[in-house]
């Protein structure tokens, strides 16, 4: 097949939207635990970026046999398909993308660009240098990024019960923490974020303070932006590599988020939730018609257990976002 066939412009369904294309790639790697990236050719559409290696689904294949046989015609080598990583809606100005994500769990081969492009194997870690399209971008954070994202609850009277409740969550595998209160006196609430700072340090995971960009300052962790803030802003409000989150409900709040730099969005509720009785939530549709419109990574709330990561990454997400199923290490 030509570099031109191979392409991610070739055309399948139609869509109000213009082209419908369904696209699957592969994450590749060596001994070494590095990522293979291809460099799009001169001649193609988002030519000199890099991407994930793969091609267009033909009709009558599946997403597995198209996987397999791309690879075969641009790599020169056997690929065994393994677990699906994410499912990346995206809109570009002519067309609409799924790219349709999967772990290559074997491979055998010469491993060489058979249409001339360019391949570079690359630590997971240095992935996001590398200028690419947008819907593979969100593929990055799937990799690299924790697919749950825990929201405190409000503290009770006593420090000990919250402290101890978030080391177990951290000790269940949390990775990323948002750290929030309402109501809380802020000099008791500066101590608890500071302790609870610590004991997410110790085990390896992400901790984000709501709102308060002075305190996250001062005390050198990340904020979580609430929606009213995005307006405010003017620039990303830490430097990196201090992580910076927002709240999100509106695909006009998506598009400042990722204005602003910021590392990720929560959007929703995509479920009906006990905290907001009578809402039905955006729905799964909803959800993708927004997540398609940027290519910031996006975390689903609202109604959202722990087990429903598949799902999300089935409809682009980075994972979800919860306070009571991840709070709660016992479920």
């Amino acid at each position: 097949m030509s570099d031109s066939d191979r392409s991610r412009n070739g055309s399948a369904d139609s869509s109000p939207y213009g082209t419908s294309v369904h696209v699957v790639a592969g994450v590749i790697s060596d001994a070494r635990g590095r990522i293979l990236l291809a460099r799009r050719t001169a001649g193609r559409d988002l030519a000199g970026l890099w991407e994930f290696p793969g091609g267009k689904v033909d009709p009558g294949e599946t997403p597995e046999q198209a996987l397999v046989r791309e690879l075969r015609e641009e790599l020169d080598i056997e690929a065994r398909v393994g677990a699906p990583v994410i499912a990346v809606p995206q809109q570009y100005p002519h067309k609409r993308l799924r790219l349709d994500v999967r772990r290559i769990a074997a491979w055998s081969g010469a491993l060489k660009g058979l249409d001339g492009q360019a391949l570079a194997w690359v630590p997971e870690h240095k992935l996001a240098s590398y200028a690419m399209p947008d819907a593979d971008r969100p593929v990055v954070a799937a990799l690299r990024d924790p697919a749950h994202y825990l929201i405190t609850p409000e503290p009770g009277d006593d420090d000990a019960p919250w402290l101890s409740t978030l080391r177990k969550a951290l000790d269940a595998g949390v990775r990323r923490v948002q750290l929030r209160a309402y109501r809380c006196d802020p000099l008791r609430w500066r101590r608890l974020v500071e302790r609870a700072t610590r004991h997410a340090r110790d085990a390896a995971a992400e901790v984000l303070i709501n709102g308060d960009i002075a305190l996250a300052t001062a005390i050198g962790i990340g904020v979580h932006l609430r929606a009213t803030q995005l307006d405010t802003l003017s620039e990303r409000p830490l430097p990196r590599p201090l992580p910076v989150i927002a709240s999100c409900h509106s695909h006009a709040e998506l598009a400042r988020a990722q204005a602003l730099g910021c590392d990720a969005a929560v959007l929703g509720p995509v479920l009906p939730t006990p905290s907001h009785p009578g809402e039905p939530g955006i729905g799964w549709e909803r959800f993708v018609e927004m997540r398609e419109r940027v290519a910031i990574p996006i975390y689903a709330i609202g109604g959202m257990t722990r087990g429903d990561v598949e799902l999300a990454r089935s409809h682009g997400g980075q994972g979800i976002a919860a306070i009571r199923d991840l709070w709660d290490a016992k479920k």
